[in-house]
């Protein structure tokens, strides 16, 4: 029993560390393309704007959006507003990635210069060919 609470600091501080990088690693963002994504973001009708309570998700084109997720859901969350936004404005024509406003019309043809941009789109947007 001795042995056990001499032990038992060490323990509960690698409990909790490893707890703190199991949350860590949990609410990182996906891994993004700069190039494609920045393009796509001038576009996409979300952003996250900082105040003093922290980060919320709003939208460019309604003033009465306004999503506040906890710190572990907040990326996942602006993720899958983005892909709700992306299956319906973004299309794939062989090597080109369209971006459409709301009445289908294009706005912008981006040419995807190597295969990690279209495994992005694939991955990030989901969007088939």
């Amino acid at each position: 029993m001795n042995t056990f609470r001499k032990y038992l600091p060490f323990a509960l501080f690698a409990g909790f560390l490893l707890f703190g990088l199991n949350a860590f690693m949990q609410s990182r963002p996906a891994p993004k393309n700069t190039r494609i994504y920045t393009e796509v973001q001038h576009f996409s009708p979300y952003f996250l704007d900082k105040r003093f309570g922290g980060l919320e998700i709003r939208s460019k084109t309604d003033p009465d959006f306004k999503e506040k997720p906890n710190n572990m859901t907040l990326f996942q969350e602006f993720e899958r507003l983005e892909r709700e936004w992306g299956k319906q404005h973004l299309k794939l024509q062989k090597n080109t990635l369209l971006i459409l406003d709301d009445n289908g019309t294009v706005q912008k043809e981006v040419p995807l210069q190597n295969k990690a941009e279209l495994d992005f789109i694939h991955r990030y947007y989901r969007i088939g060919s």
